[in-house]
């Protein structure tokens, strides 16, 4: 991976930061960090899933973050520096962080092109980069960063420590929280999909709803959120949406969940907290998810899902209905011919 030429630490110093127990040399000098097929003599990488033991045998990381826990010995690997943590990925994640702050440099100041209205107002230590348009009366929290090309609309809110980058549209009364990241192209507050239909003439419906962003939510670059009718659209803290989602009006998406790409998900459904929708995921209106429920990859969700729940399909079922469906589904020739050998036998045309 590309890094900053400058990047240069020891594997005690990544021990220290990622709080793990150092096994070996020290001393060794890091400068980057990769995937254990892709890695240098002079890279990190981590270890934490055992069908990848072959890859750690072959690795040429010489510094790994490996389970404090192993199920099954490491293969014998003379010369490495273990650095032993719980969760080996979230690990590697904070050192990808560290090369992260030296390898980007975002926007500083403002930008002599960008165009802010004068009753907007903007935190201290907030950037602004070029053709950037912040409208009348929003308001931008301290150290954000706003991208070259961003459009932010009337009244619209943005938090501290946000990270919008370029062609993001928060269009007017967007509310965004602290922390959040928003990724290129992505659309907020776009009309909701409301129309009535009269005497077969589709009348649009005002939409002059909001989309509300709680605190530490990331979204992916061309997610479009459509505003509500009326009250708000929102997505609640911690949640991490992945590019290419759409979210319609009126949703309620709770805390922490994870919604994968191409989910589409349809206008007042309420999803609650720690739900996973993997993608390509499809959903109805109208409809609840439950606390902590996955939802399997190209699943067409049609009803109500309880808590915790496991559901594939489409239309989506419980996950064990499903793939006993599947099941039955690959047999079918056979029962063709069977039926049709009975059929014969006992039922012969006249």
């Amino acid at each position: 991976m590309t890094t900053p030429a400058t990047f240069q630490m020891t594997a005690q110093q990544i021990a220290e930061i990622v709080k793990g127990h150092l096994d070996g040399d020290g001393t060794r000098a890091i400068r980057g960090a990769a995937t254990l097929t892709d890695a240098s003599e002079q890279d990190i990488s981590f270890f934490h899933n055992p069908k990848y033991i072959d890859q750690l045998a072959g690795t040429k990381a010489q510094v790994l973050l490996i389970p404090e826990k192993m199920n099954g010995a490491l293969p014998s690997l003379p010369g490495k520096t273990y650095i032993k943590v719980a969760h080996p990925q979230f690990a590697f994640a904070q050192i990808l962080m560290l090369l992260d702050k030296g390898r980007v440099h975002h926007p500083q100041g403002i930008h002599p092109r960008a165009v802010i209205d004068p009753s907007a107002k903007i935190g201290a230590g907030t950037a602004v980069g070029a053709n950037a348009v912040i409208e009348r009366d929003a308001v931008i929290g301290d150290n954000s960063i706003i991208y070259a090309g961003v459009y932010v609309g009337e009244r619209t809110h943005i938090g501290s420590n946000c990270l919008v980058y370029p062609n993001v549209i928060l269009r007017e009364d967007t509310h965004i929280g602290n922390r959040v990241i928003i990724g290129p192209g992505a659309i907020l507050g776009s009309d909701g999909y409301g129309f009535a239909t009269i005497q077969g003439k589709h009348l649009k419906i005002p939409q002059i709803g909001r989309v509300a962003i709680a605190d530490d939510v990331e979204i992916g670059a061309n997610v479009t959120i459509d505003r509500a009718t009326t009250g708000e659209t929102r997505v609640g803290s911690g949640t991490k949406i992945d590019n290419l989602v759409h979210i319609a009006h009126n949703v309620e998406i709770g805390k922490d969940c994870l919604i994968v790409a191409f989910v589409g998900i349809s206008g007042s459904t309420k999803i609650g907290n720690r739900v996973t929708l993997a993608g390509q995921v499809g959903m109805v209106g109208h409809i609840t998810v439950g606390d902590g429920a996955v939802v399997a990859a190209q699943s067409g969700l049609m009803n109500d899902v309880n808590p915790g729940e496991l559901m594939f399909g489409s239309p989506a079922r419980p996950h064990k209905e499903a793939m006993k469906i599947q099941a039955l589904l690959g047999k079918l020739p056979e029962m063709y011919d069977t039926l049709k050998t009975l059929k014969k036998k006992f039922l012969p045309e006249n």
